[in-house]
């Protein structure tokens, strides 16, 4: 009712519908973590770097370098339908040598926006041609103004800066290259406002400004040259929680599903420790870990001897594992960085690639194997299986990847680590666990309005629409079991869900069941003579 009715009339007033629609969140999000060429690294990044395609990996943090694996994953991800990543970098500090290039200019020490030795090959040129427009809008004098310009003369990118500043001013030059620039930042040795402005290196000769170097042959002093990350180790992985380095740079991106850790060196494995503590990290946040066979693995026999000794070493169990999925075997492709050549690569980010676009394609719920889910870019298998290998794996939990007479090479498994027959999990298989977490993600996001609203039945009575109509969109879309909503979902909010000491509390209670669907792995056919009449 309106606040005052004060003159004899007619009064409109919109009345709220109680409707506040959940949308569902993205599915497949992959979240990279390794080493690359250059990049921001876990511990400056205001948080993961999101990208949309492999140009965007390329453009941030280097092509392709047989040194950096996970640059190789990142390809086969975009190749097989993904669509969306997060990179984490990781540098671990090499040598002593410094992590980030030194670029000396008199009065403006300057350094590479990035860890890495390619910040050695940074040329800079400060001049003075400025306007003294901008100077006088900002309060300085023309002398106080400078452009700088900033080459890296390897990738032959340039960025150029106008009217720049050591003194306070909108054109204060740490604030601008910090914002625009992605190759060079104000090195920490100067502090600002300054009163020295820097002055143009000059030919001696010629009297022109030319680009700053030393006379080393790359352009960077050998004290201040700078060099590329050393090999990871399990201690570089896991970083700090607190401080949110290492695979807990994650914690500082919104959303991510799929998580990716590529072994550090082409051949080798990411360590049982570094797994363990990500499986954690993603039943944190509601994602699954996709699990790369150890390379020792050379057949299945390998991982079932000694009563499967090799896959219970790997440590992932309990019902973490339900967030952990093991592909194997490894997967041959030619290497465009050694002219074609092929070799063996982890296929998790194939995997994750091929989850995206199925994903698209069918929906979360749709197990993500089968002949449609092929591997693209894969030349062959590391380790041709059989069926018989197949049958010896598959109860354990491990999803093989098969190749098929016309069909090539395909995901052939879609269980989690907790699929193994003799576990019995209710979260056995790969869909089931991702659509759960699709859900409670889902839930999470849609129903923070409820927090501090009169816990009463209006509220539980909203809570059911809302909740009830997400988990009908998804009915329709054939996500569930039934053939009625009746049969395939419930939501529960009520007095019986929330009693009045929970009220007391300020806990309310929401119940949603959902009868998944589960994918045909075994399918028999079975074939009769008939018999014919027998006359009486």
């Amino acid at each position: 009712m309106p606040s005052a009715l004060t003159y004899p009339g007619v009064y409109i007033e919109e009345i709220p519908s109680g409707v506040r629609t959940i949308t569902g969140v993205a599915t497949s999000i992959t979240a990279f973590v390794g080493r690359a060429a250059r990049g921001p690294v876990d511990a400056d990044a205001e948080s993961p770097l999101i990208i949309n395609s492999y140009g965007d990996f390329e453009r941030n943090f280097g092509s392709l370098d047989p040194a950096y694996p996970m640059g190789y994953a990142v390809r086969d991800f975009y190749l097989n339908g993904g669509a969306q990543a997060a990179i984490v970098r990781l540098y671990k500090t090499n040598a002593g040598k410094p992590a980030k290039a030194a670029i000396k200019i008199a009065n403006l020490p300057l350094e590479a926006a990035s860890a890495g030795g390619w910040g050695n090959q940074l040329r800079a040129r400060i001049d003075g041609n400025v306007s003294a427009e901008v100077a006088a809008s900002c309060g300085l004098a023309a002398a106080d103004l400078f452009n700088l310009t900033v080459r890296d003369m390897v990738a032959g990118t340039q960025e150029s800066f106008l009217n720049l500043s050591v003194k306070e001013s909108p054109r204060r030059v740490d604030r601008v290259l910090k914002a625009s620039s992605s190759l060079v930042r104000v090195a920490a040795s100067l502090t600002l406002p300054a009163t020295a402005v820097p002055a143009a290196h000059l030919d001696p000769d010629a009297g022109k400004t030319v680009w700053d170097q030393d006379k080393s042959s790359t352009g960077v002093a050998a004290a201040d040259q700078a060099a590329d990350s050393a090999a990871l180790d399990d201690t570089a992985y896991l970083g700090d929680p607190d401080a949110k380095t290492g695979i807990y740079a994650l914690k500082k991106t919104d959303l991510f599903n799929l998580l990716c850790i590529p072994p550090d060196l082409r051949g080798g494995n990411t360590s049982a420790t570094v797994y363990q503590n990500a499986m954690a990290l993603c039943v944190d946040r509601r994602a699954l870990l996709l699990v790369d066979a150890p390379a020792e693995w050379s057949s299945a026999g390998a991982i079932t001897q000694s009563n499967n000794a090799a896959l219970t070493a790997l440590g992932l169990n309990g019902t973490a594992a339900r967030n952990a999925a093991l592909y194997f075997p490894r997967v041959i492709e030619a290497d465009p960085m050694r002219q074609g050549q092929a070799d063996t690569f982890v296929p998790c980010g194939i995997v994750a690639g091929v989850m995206a676009r199925t994903d698209t394609q069918r929906g979360v719920w749709k197990a993500p194997a089968g002949i449609d889910a092929a591997l693209s870019g894969v030349q062959g298998l590391a380790v041709p299986l059989n069926d018989a290998e197949n049958g010896m794996l598959n109860p354990l939990g491990v999803n093989c990847l098969r190749s098929f007479p016309l069909v090539g090479p395909v995901v052939w498994g879609s269980r989690t680590l907790r699929g193994a027959d003799l576990l019995a999990d209710e979260y056995k298989y790969v869909p089931v666990r991702r659509l759960a977490l699709y859900i409670e993600e889902s839930l999470f996001r849609g129903t923070q309005w409820v927090v501090f609203e009169p816990n009463d039945e209006p509220l539980w009575a909203q809570i059911r629409l809302n909740v009830g109509a997400f988990m009908q969109g998804l009915f329709r879309q054939g996500a569930f079991q039934g053939q009625t909503p009746q049969d395939a979902y419930f939501v529960k909010c009520d007095k019986e869900t929330t009693t009045q000491d929970d009220i007391n509390h300020g806990i309310v209670n929401i119940v949603v069941g959902f009868a998944p669907l589960k994918p045909a792995e075994f399918v028999v056919i079975q074939l009769q003579q008939m018999a014919g009449q027998i006359q009486a």
